[in-house]
């Protein structure tokens, strides 16, 4: 999202170095343009999940209890008859008496939510699990519903977004500026092309630290970096301990409390049956313990092994995972967040604020503004860029005609340290510079019009 230069001196402007910085801004800024929008949009709107799904779910949320509620094994009974061949995936411990019963049924490898009157067992409605509209939100937010694919185009489009607002910043420093107008706020009796200038270079400023948390926060679900950050940990052995994210839209396959995340993605046979009396048992042990709720109780995964527990609540530092007995009650084991290791909770946090859950409502509204001045920022740039753009020319700032670019041994350092702490940006780096040092001798056409060389002078 390349500015327009008009407080900047010939000398700067003209100089090697802000030429090369303006020109990788220029090309991060035209690539994120799509994706930062859609991102912004998207996750804007699933900032707002509880409250979107409290609305969705409000018919269940309260039955008029005509009668004692019905024992858990006769509610999960009820479940798998409305899924004919499913098995018990996880119960879901209602939060009032009054509220309808969620049990979660797996069948033909999806999980399939069932919906039950407490005390007449009626089934008051079904959905596929990765059908409910949040679900579907999640996918398009980080896979584009395109798989791994999408989430790796994601991926990429997150590392240059980086590289945008970094080198944004860089241009955005005040250099023989006087005055603020222009600088923390647009000057809006400029009007046209300097009015926009401003408008992109103050909303970068003042996003661009919530968007590089925002950016950092959602890598660990990304499917490259989230499965090198498993791999790094694997070979310093810092792996223990539970893990609760996704991984491009699936749960990790690795770590100790990997099956009690992964459900039916992990199983090879089928669960043993429920013996009588366990869920209810396990239910009066778990209820007095004030988990955070939604609590989710998973049946044992082998006869004899213990039922799994865990918070699903969206403020993650409230979390636990229990192992409790169904024969007897007994809790087996129990992890809180404090008990994780240091990188699960530092990436907890993050996806906590990334989710808008961990400060309550203040995280909502943060992330909503953080959103929209990147949509802001993207529509201020391509406005910057479609006003300025010669014709027949992608409008890229010229390669530098004179001195030959130098880096100092610090940017050098600065580019590699980022390439190492996020491999996709390394590789594409390295694609887009083979690119512009093989454009100019084999594609001059092409060159010409990526601004990679001088145009032809106009004939006379």
């Amino acid at each position: 999202m390349p500015p327009v230069s008009d407080r900047s001196s010939p000398r700067l402007s003209g100089a090697p170095l802000y030429r090369a910085i303006w020109r990788w801004h220029f090309y991060a800024g035209l690539f994120c343009i799509p994706f930062v929008i859609w991102l912004a949009l998207t996750g804007s709107i699933y900032l707002w999940r509880p409250q979107i799904e409290a609305w969705l779910d409000r018919p269940y949320a309260h039955r008029a209890a005509a009668a004692p509620a019905a024992s858990p094994d006769a509610q999960v009974a009820a479940a798998l008859r409305a899924v004919p061949g499913g098995t018990l995936h996880k119960y879901v411990l209602p939060q009032t008496p009054d509220a309808a019963v969620r049990v979660l049924v797996t069948s033909h490898g999806a999980d399939r939510r069932v919906y039950l009157d407490p005390q007449s067992l009626a089934v008051l409605g079904t959905v596929t699990e990765e059908h409910r509209p949040m679900r579907v939100l999640f996918h398009l937010h980080g896979e584009l519903l395109a798989g791994a694919i999408g989430s790796y185009l994601v991926e990429i489009a997150a590392c240059w977004a980086i590289v945008m607002l970094l080198t944004g910043l860089y241009l955005w420093w005040p250099r023989g500026h006087r005055g603020l107008a222009g600088l923390l706020y647009p000057r809006w009796w400029a009007g046209g092309r300097l009015f926009w200038r401003d408008l992109h270079a103050s909303a970068g400023l003042w996003v661009s630290l919530f968007a590089l948390g925002l950016i950092l926060t959602g890598l660990p679900w990304a499917n490259g970096w989230g499965n090198y950050l498993v791999e790094i940990r694997q070979l310093t052995g810092t792996s223990r301990g539970p893990v609760d994210w996704t991984i491009g839209g699936k749960p990790p396959q690795t770590g100790p409390m990997a099956g009690a995340h992964a459900g039916h993605d992990m199983m090879t046979t089928p669960p043993p049956p429920v013996r009588p009396g366990e869920l209810a048992r396990v239910i009066a042990t778990v209820r007095p313990l004030g988990i955070a709720p939604p609590v989710l109780i998973a049946p044992p995964a082998m006869p004899g092994a213990p039922w799994s527990i865990a918070s699903d609540a969206a403020d993650r530092p409230l979390r636990s995972e229990l192992k409790v007995d169904g024969a007897t009650g007994r809790v087996v084991s129990r992890t809180d967040f404090g008990q994780r290791h240091w990188i699960d909770r530092v990436i907890g946090y993050g996806v906590a604020v990334h989710e808008g859950a961990l400060f309550g409502l203040a995280n909502q509204l943060l992330g909503t503004v953080t959103a929209l001045l990147l949509i802001l920022l993207a529509v201020s740039g391509a406005v910057i860029w479609w006003r300025r753009r010669p014709v027949g020319a992608l409008g890229a700032p010229p390669a530098s005609a004179g001195p030959r670019l130098r880096l100092g041994a610090g940017l050098i350092a600065a580019i590699g340290a980022l390439a190492l702490y996020l491999p996709l940006f390394g590789l594409t780096l390295i694609l887009v510079l083979l690119f512009e040092a093989g454009a100019p001798r084999l594609m001059p056409g092409t060159a010409r019009w990526l601004g990679l060389r001088p145009a032809r002078p106009a004939r006379r």
